[in-house]
């Protein structure tokens, strides 16, 4: 079960780059979610340093598709800091927490042959659930009844959910490393390929002369992010190496646990900066994320429950 260690450990790092991702994105250093995408994609290039420890050449056709998944990823946390950027992390994050596991699940029968026991698999229906219940805004508008960001979060889902399954085909024929170098070359060419679409290129140039400016906020900001960035690097890694070791499928149902940890980053940054973190707090939205934790633990229970 060295999996789900890993895997709660790096929910954990993941949860507080969430938090700091909405602080960046709403500030003018990082506002732009293809500003945010390019530079988490571009920051990868310092895998290199585990070259010496397990990387070596690979077919062609092996090659490009390593590189596609991992551009199909930067695609995925493209939209995704698009719906952070529109809505509260903790409803955001549910909703794709949800429809990663539902999507890897029935990607990773056809491609991987895996398959659930019947008390796992009702655990991740019960952890979709949770992560239903946690994405409606209550009381329910005539004209809206789900948060604003509720779309690109369900595309951001898919996407990722296309993204680790390959990761995990990829792991189940070479050594780890290995496969994640590979990949972090299509999280590079994800990032760089943004800079093909004018209005983002323009964003992203504008972006990198403003780093360069040696006001103290700026120095602030860019450290900031760098650490923000090293923080969810760790954790991507550790996921990664979880979904190496046991189920692609389990390993992201278990994001469920970020969840917990969103509340309580957002709860106290909330407090600290409430114009960006602002986090409701009357009785019903908190009766009601509580709840739908006590569905989402429950899930996180049954799954936990492997052989």
């Amino acid at each position: 079960m060295n999996w789900l260690l890993i895997s709660i450990v790096a929910y954990l790092l993941i949860s507080l780059q969430v938090i700091l991702d909405k602080f960046l994105l709403s500030s003018k250093k990082v506002s732009h979610p293809a500003i945010y995408a390019f530079y988490s994609g571009v920051l990868s290039v310092f895998t290199f340093v585990f070259f010496p420890f397990g990387f070596h050449s690979i077919s062609v056709s092996q090659g490009v598709f390593s590189v596609i998944s991992g551009m199909v990823f930067i695609y995925g946390m493209l939209v995704l800091f698009y719906a952070i950027n529109k809505s509260e992390a903790s409803r955001v994050t549910p909703v794709v927490g949800a429809i990663v596991p539902v999507v890897t699940y029935f990607l990773s029968i056809f491609l991987l042959k895996e398959h659930l026991s019947a008390v796992q698999f009702f655990g991740a229906i019960v952890l979709i659930i949770g992560g239903i219940a946690i994405s409606f805004n209550l009381p329910f508008q005539k004209d809206r009844k789900f948060f604003s960001g509720l779309f690109p979060s369900i595309i951001a889902g898919i996407l990722l959910a296309g993204a680790f399954t390959l990761f995990k085909d990829f792991y189940e024929k070479d050594n780890f490393l290995n496969v994640f170098i590979w990949t972090r070359f299509g999280l590079v060419a994800g990032a760089l390929s943004l800079l093909a679409f004018p209005p983002w290129r323009k964003a992203i140039l504008a972006s990198i002369s403003k780093f360069r400016k040696p006001e103290r906020d700026n120095a602030r900001s860019g450290t900031l992010f760098v650490l923000n960035k090293a923080m969810g690097g760790a954790g991507s890694f550790l996921v990664n190496y979880a979904i190496s070791l046991g189920s692609v499928t389990l390993v992201n149902a278990l994001v469920s646990i970020e969840y917990v940890f969103i509340l309580i980053w957002g709860a106290a940054f909330s407090h600290w900066v409430p114009g960006v973190f602002n986090e409701k707090r009357d009785m019903k939205s908190i009766t009601q994320k509580i709840v739908s934790i006590i569905i989402i633990t429950l899930g996180l229970f049954l799954i936990s429950r492997s052989k």
